[in-house]
């Protein structure tokens, strides 16, 4: 019988298997603690993380206050509370195995508030913080400050260099790995550069070649790169693992513990994860961070792309190209349009799509009144759970980004909550990686079955040491549409 060898991760030998980060209350404690009890790395979410009362219920966070300002706070304290609570689940749920690592996304709001608020009180029960989403320069710092393990989350070798260079090269005892998501593959958000084609994935063996290539300059010999995003079982990269020239591998899973018992995603969610397709999951870049990201085709991410479809230019004053007076919106303001897109306009408002928002790129879309109204509402709602919003116009920094709010975009804090406390699955955001139509083709999962974690992972290494054994192994396919 095989076996899979142990990496030494935030100070303790483990099996390289990592659950995934996902936020919004999507990886929590119990999974997390389920993950590590295997003898693995499990990864709770700290963005907003759900905060339970003496009796095990989710607390609902509440707004009492009116202006964003005050919302934020009260958002930044209802998380603290979460995170807190989520670790002392995962922690007790561990039983001393494993290791218990939190995640957070750098352009969340106040991360740095609320990751300090975590740590210092709970900071024995963590091992290690994991961070993308941005560049977190100061991730090492506040790891040091508590003596716990980081492990920035980056998708080429350039960006690792920058994190080294400016700010981790002094704080390189605590660098417990680096893990490389991939931006084609990966669920949730992504980190695709303006100079990557999205439509055009590449092979990620070379991209995580020369992340190692660059980590040895540092003299990071033995540090794990940590494989995220495409990751679905070890017999799609045996050729990786023990590989001399990639060093020390471990994998991280983030789409498959989606399909757990302990997941606490509804059981809607979990059957239309056994149905999807390949090509179900869309890469979009509609969220209000500005990244790209990867979620399921549903009638919430067509509502969006039609609303970006009803879009033409204006200007505020006539030329040559635009010339046509358009009225727009209840008080019956105007633009000027060229004649093709008056015409386009007219049938959308024929339709019933007869109300124009402005963007930010001095366009108009069109939509009804209702989804006017409900686009407005959610922007007033703002709560400032990001650094900065496209969608609100909230910046941490200056209160507003100086940009129109941007109605093509929404609430992602809305939507996120909403679906991972039961709302309906077909009008709110599924996060997943591009893998996921495996579920309905995996015989693991036949008749609908649905694991515990301690089953997953078992299975995971029963994929990986039949191929050992075999002696052979089948390399994931490279450069297929998404």
């Amino acid at each position: 019988m095989a076996s899979l060898t142990p990496l030494f991760i935030s100070g303790q030998d483990v099996l390289p298997l990592i659950e995934g980060g996902k936020g919004i209350s999507i990886s929590n404690g119990l999974t997390a603690g389920s993950w590590a009890a295997t003898g693995g790395v499990g990864t709770f979410s700290g963005v907003n993380a759900d905060y339970t009362d003496e009796n095990g219920n989710v607390v609902p966070i509440l707004y009492a206050e009116r202006t964003r300002t005050k919302r934020h706070q009260e958002l930044i304290n209802h998380a603290i509370a979460g995170g807190i609570a989520q670790a002392k689940i995962a922690h007790d749920l561990s039983g001393g195995k494993g290791r218990i690592h939190i995640n957070v996304l750098w352009e969340m709001g106040a991360v740095e508030t609320i990751l300090e608020g975590i740590l210092k009180e709970v900071h024995p029960l963590i091992h290690g913080i994991t961070c993308g989403a941005g560049m977190p320069y100061r991730l090492a710092h506040i790891a040091e400050h508590f003596k716990v393990f980081y492990v920035p989350i980056v998708s080429s070798a350039r960006a690792f260099s920058a994190l080294w260079k400016r700010s981790y090269k002094n704080s390189a005892q605590w660098l417990s790995g680096v893990v490389y998501e991939d931006p084609w593959r990966a669920g949730g958000h992504n980190g695709l550069s303006n100079a990557e084609d999205p439509l055009v994935p590449q092979d990620p063996y070379p991209r995580v070649l020369a992340l190692r290539e660059t980590m040895r300059e540092f003299g990071l010999y033995r540090t794990p790169i940590i494989m995220a995003g495409g990751v679905w079982s070890l017999k799609d990269w045996s050729h990786w693992v023990d590989n001399e020239e990639l060093g020390p591998i471990a994998f991280q899973f983030g789409t498959r513990p989606l399909l757990t018992q302990e997941s606490p995603i509804s059981n809607a969610w979990k059957a239309k994860l056994l149905t999807l397709q390949k090509g179900d999951v869309f890469l979009n870049r509609f969220s209000p961070t500005g990244f790209y990201s990867s979620a399921i085709k549903n009638v919430f991410l067509e509502n969006l792309q039609e609303r970006s479809d009803r879009q033409i230019p204006y200007t505020e004053n006539s030329s040559a190209d635009s010339c046509i007076l358009l009225p727009f919106g209840e008080r019956g303001r105007s633009v000027y349009v060229r004649a093709d897109d008056f015409e386009k306009a007219q049938n959308w408002m024929n339709k019933g799509f007869d109300y124009g928002m402005k963007t930010p790129s001095n366009t108009l879309i069109f939509v009804t009144l209702d989804q006017a109204n409900q686009i407005r509402q959610d922007q007033i709602d703002c709560m400032g759970c990001l650094s900065a919003c496209a969608f609100s116009n909230w910046s941490q920094s200056h209160g507003s980004t100086g940009q129109k709010p941007d109605p093509r975009s929404f609430c992602i804090q809305k939507t996120l909550q909403a679906v991972s406390h039961g709302s309906s699955i077909d009008h709110n955001l599924l996060f997943a990686g591009h893998n996921a139509y495996r579920f309905a083709q995996d015989p693991f999962y036949s008749g609908g079955f649905i694991p515990t974690v301690a089953q997953l992972v078992d299975q995971i290494l029963a994929e990986h040491d039949a191929v050992q054994d075999a002696k052979t192994y089948n390399p994931i396919t490279i450069g297929a549409p998404l």
